[in-house]
């Protein structure tokens, strides 16, 4: 129990910050999503697309960033105008997570240790730095030699469909959301492009689907 506490007290830093980063993230996407959602009231049908465009932008950016629940801009979108934005939510959500993931391969890694060593993360500060300091065809290899275990080998050996079933989790905003888990997914180096992009396009067909047989 004391060796329990003490590790505890020893990451505070990065419990604090992880406790603020939901929160801030959480109030982000309410935000942002009364910005992309306006009271609905009698409009012309050319401003129904100008919000439908400007939701969809917002909608993008909201997604792709860590810890903001952006998604839920999207089920909104599909709820307002069911089936007839069903592929345009599904688009923009494949760009969202696209866009994370492209993003973090040019995060320099150091920038990632300086944060774990500030936040007295000492052990994933020396495995960052273990990362930035190998070349980047090994980098791969070197993430995969750290899981140990049955069932982080199993996991390790199915990661695409791990990473499907992780984007459809009930709650996975505690692991960062969409754009938190593509972000991770981008910085391993575990992830090649294309077979990621197959991924995305699984795990986000199933609810815009959903809505488009529904036909709204």
């Amino acid at each position: 129990m004391c060796a329990i506490l003490k590790r505890t007290w020893a990451a505070r830093r990065a419990i604090g910050l992880y406790f603020i980063v939901l929160a801030v993230g959480w109030m982000a996407g309410e935000m942002l999503r009364d910005i992309a959602i306006p009271e609905m009231r009698p409009m012309s049908e050319p401003f129904i697309h100008r919000i439908v465009m400007s939701a969809l932008l917002v909608f993008v950016f909201a997604a792709a960033i860590p810890f903001v629940p952006g998604a839920e801009i999207g089920f909104a979108l599909l709820l307002i105008f069911g089936g007839k934005a069903s592929l345009v939510v599904y688009a923009g959500m494949v760009c969202a997570l696209l866009l994370s993931f492209c993003i973090a391969r040019f995060v320099p890694l150091r920038a990632i240790s300086e944060i774990t060593r500030w936040l007295r993360l000492k052990r994933i500060t020396s495995f960052v730095t273990e990362i930035e300091t190998s070349p980047a065809q090994d980098r791969a290899e070197l993430v995969a030699s750290k899981v140990t275990g049955r069932l982080g080998q199993a996991m390790l050996r199915n990661k695409y469909v791990v990473l499907v079933l992780l984007l459809n989790a009930p709650g996975n905003s505690v692991l960062g959301g969409g754009g938190g888990l593509a972000f991770i997914a981008g910085i391993s180096g575990l992830y090649r492009f294309w077979p990621y992009l197959i991924s995305v396009l699984i795990a986000v067909a199933p609810f815009p689907l959903l809505f488009f047989l529904q036909g709204g």
